[in-house]
């Protein structure tokens, strides 16, 4: 028997979503700061959705 594949985060730290999508804290937080990323308060951490990032490639692919 095969053991159950890992299960993927839904949501990363801010350091981690940065460098999935290949920027920098700052112009993440510039991103958030605009709504454009969505974040979500567990206690006193910040955690970014996966599905924010996925969407805001997505609206940057259809701007191009």
């Amino acid at each position: 028997m095969s053991a159950p594949a890992p299960a993927e985060p839904i949501c990363v730290r801010v350091n981690d979503a940065a460098r999935m999508i290949g920027i920098g804290r700052t112009k993440l937080y510039e991103l958030i700061a605009a709504g454009e990323v969505e974040t979500v308060k567990l206690g006193k951490s910040t955690r970014v959705p996966i599905a924010s990032l996925h969407d805001l490639v997505r609206r940057q692919r259809g701007a191009a």
